[in-house]
């Protein structure tokens, strides 16, 4: 993956943070955005002036939280601007390509609009240099449990594409666009290898195909 940094020293120290549970970005992965509110246009103003650089992170809500200011979760992935577009309503429609992931440490007081985190993005450097070995996988079992997962949610995918694409592609594609729960995409997000990210998807997969016909879709606990 070429992103143009090669160490974790040469990322930002500081970046800011788009909170948003759900949205899942990996290293090499691409992410589009429609950004309209007003804190995030702001967002991309100071960050297309520089290195272009998001943090994208979820969200650790808890009892005694400000429903405004969320608890950040541990572990969030930072991607590059690599398209822009701005629409006649003001908006802008970006698409994110992740870099490496980080952990988000000590955030900063506010200053801007949104949030800034100290970023330790040294703990998953081998995301910058890395080159992972197509993975092992079970093609017919694995598509077998897709198709079943889909079929519960009312979803389809490009079947053809599935079948074809590389094995680590293909997992870390359905990792991001696949309807998971919060706790479920930062399972995947932090899985340390893509092999733990193939295990992890596999497994989620695997309970929700083990459900019977009545249950509700089923979700990591």
């Amino acid at each position: 993956m070429a992103t143009g940094y090669r160490k974790a020293s040469d990322l930002p120290q500081v970046i800011p943070v788009f909170p948003l549970d759900g949205a899942l970005l990996l290293p090499g992965g691409q992410l589009p955005l429609n950004i309209f509110e007003p804190r995030y246009l702001n967002m991309l103003d100071d960050a297309m002036g520089g290195e272009r650089i998001i943090g994208m992170i979820q969200t650790r809500h808890g009892a005694d939280d400000d429903p405004e200011r969320p608890k950040l979760a541990a572990v969030g992935c930072a991607g590059k601007v690599t398209s822009f577009a701005e629409t006649t309503d003001g908006r802008y429609l970006i698409t994110l390509t992740g870099i490496c992931r980080f952990e988000a440490g000590e955030e900063l007081p506010a200053r801007t609009p949104y949030r800034q985190v100290r970023a330790r993005f040294a703990p998953f450097e081998h995301d910058l240099t890395s080159i992972e070995a197509d993975l092992a996988l079970d093609r017919g079992p694995f598509l077998t449990a897709l198709k079943h997962y889909l079929e519960r949610r009312g979803l389809d995918i490009d079947w053809e594409s599935a079948e074809g694409a590389p094995c680590d592609a293909l997992v870390n594609s359905l990792s991001m666009a696949l309807p998971f729960d919060v706790q479920e995409k930062q399972l995947l997000l932090e899985a340390r290898t893509a092999e733990d990210r193939r295990t992890a998807l596999i497994a989620m997969l695997e309970i929700d195909a083990a459900a019977g016909p009545d249950d509700e879709p089923s979700a990591i606990q």
